[in-house]
């Protein structure tokens, strides 16, 4: 299968789904976060569209732990950057109906929550196509080591995602099933 027939099959299935509530552990992720020693304290999340896994809650928790919580803007050419984020500040839809943060505070983060559409037990990802996410990791890695977690349900792990060069491996994959 392509990218495009496994993105289709599994939104589809996403959205089936959806109404199951399944729920993403805050402890696993702070159980990673211990385990491999990541110290930074600046989160990139998302707010949550089409079905993505809902991280609301984990940011808020994240927040409370003194946490830097920052959300990714689209900007031109197909760019985006993270910009700082409290659950209490406004959003603006973006022309692609993704809520994002009005803040004019860039941030660099130490740590990405990523959503995903599909991914493999090599921690291959594939999102929508638009390739921000790993032009971001490009951009920035030459400045910053990033820790990238997947936020998925286990229901959309594939057998092998097809990868190029420009493909970006995540470093952790989280689901609703507690490890």
């Amino acid at each position: 299968m392509n990218k495009s027939d496994i993105r289709k099959k599994i939104l589809k299935i996403r959205k089936q789904n959806n109404f199951k509530n399944l729920d993403i552990s805050f402890d696993t992720l702070l159980k990673i976060l211990k385990k491999e020693k990541i110290t930074g304290k600046t989160v990139g999340g998302y707010y949550p569209y089409n079905y993505e896994v809902d991280i609301i809650q984990i940011l808020k928790k994240l927040e409370k732990k003194n946490y830097l919580i920052c959300l990714p803007r689209i900007k031109k050419n197909s760019q985006m950057d993270f910009f700082q984020w409290s659950s209490k500040d406004p959003l603006i839809i973006n022309k692609y109906g993704i809520p994002e943060p009005i803040s004019k505070k860039v941030r660099h983060p130490d740590i990405i929550l990523v959503p995903i559409v599909a991914y493999d037990k090599n921690l291959n990802r594939i999102g929508y196509g638009g390739g921000f996410y790993d032009r971001y990791f490009e951009k920035i890695k030459k400045n910053k080591k990033i820790t990238k977690f997947g936020l998925a349900y286990t229901f959309q792990k594939v057998k092998k995602i097809p990868t190029k060069k420009h493909d970006i491996k995540l470093d952790f994959v989280i689901t609703e099933r507690k490890k």
